[in-house]
């Protein structure tokens, strides 16, 4: 690679790990706008869930436009070809942004983040029913579901909520365990991703804790149902024997 190439991949890779960390704080955003609204869903302020809604919205879409902006800018020293004429990047991270857009599966109402909203302002007064216009066998996947891959590392079998330092195949999009990973790579030859049927090779500068990595996993852990609260689960192994006599 030459060195103006060089470079070029250098500042794609620092301008797209800026705009992911601003979508890991839109996210974040998000998920407080939704928890609102459900608060104002169970208080019966159906004015402010709607104005939130269309918040929402908006914010959805600006979320889709850095993601592309993060994707595209990845991909412009793709498709950067040298020539004697200054280099119009402009132009090329337009075209690569309106790549991915044209690539995207949903957006707008139908976007996953903005779906995910609606139906947890429904949850609260229609819970295990369809929402309007959908039937019940319909599944909505939400961002999370789609940007995690694996729910356990394959490596130390945890859940992927139970990590105590995540990170994530740049290629493949696994989550592994960091130092068991590292290990993992460091010991076998080729390091083939330990999950079958990946066709995925490990290299340590490409096995990170992404911006959103830990956003998708809090998301993740919030979407489980909750475990019994064992302080609440009467104990009867200390009942007197001669109970049973009663009977």
């Amino acid at each position: 690679m030459s060195s103006a190439a060089s470079k070029l991949t250098n500042a794609a890779d620092v301008a797209s790990s800026d705009a992911q960390t601003l979508v890991a704080e839109m996210r974040k955003a998000l998920g407080t706008m939704k928890s609102l609204a459900v608060d104002y869903e169970r208080d019966g302020k159906s004015d402010k869930v709607q104005k939130l809604e269309e918040m929402v919205l908006e914010m959805v879409a600006s979320y889709e436009d850095c993601v592309a902006f993060a994707q595209a800018v990845k991909a412009v020293p793709r498709s950067y070809q040298p020539s004697d004429q200054p280099a119009d990047f402009k132009s090329l991270i337009e075209t690569e942004v309106n790549k991915v857009k044209e690539g995207a599966s949903a957006s707008g109402q139908n976007h996953p983040l903005f779906r995910q909203f609606r139906e947890s302002v429904w949850n609260v007064h229609h819970a295990g029913e369809p929402m309007p216009g959908e039937e019940q066998e319909d599944i909505v996947m939400t961002s999370t579901q789609i940007n995690i891959r694996n729910v356990t590392c394959p490596l130390t079998g945890k859940p992927v909520t139970e990590l105590a330092n995540p990170v994530r195949c740049v290629d493949c999009r696994h989550i592994y365990e960091k130092d068991p990973v590292m290990h993992y790579i460091r010991t076998q030859k080729p390091p083939n991703c330990p999950i079958a049927g990946c066709p995925g090779v490990l290299q340590i500068g490409k096995v990170v804790c992404d911006p959103l990595l830990r956003v998708d996993i809090e998301e993740l852990r919030s979407s489980e149902p909750a475990a019994p609260d064992a302080t609440n689960i009467e104990d009867f192994t200390d009942l007197p024997d001669d109970e049973d006599d009663n009977y």
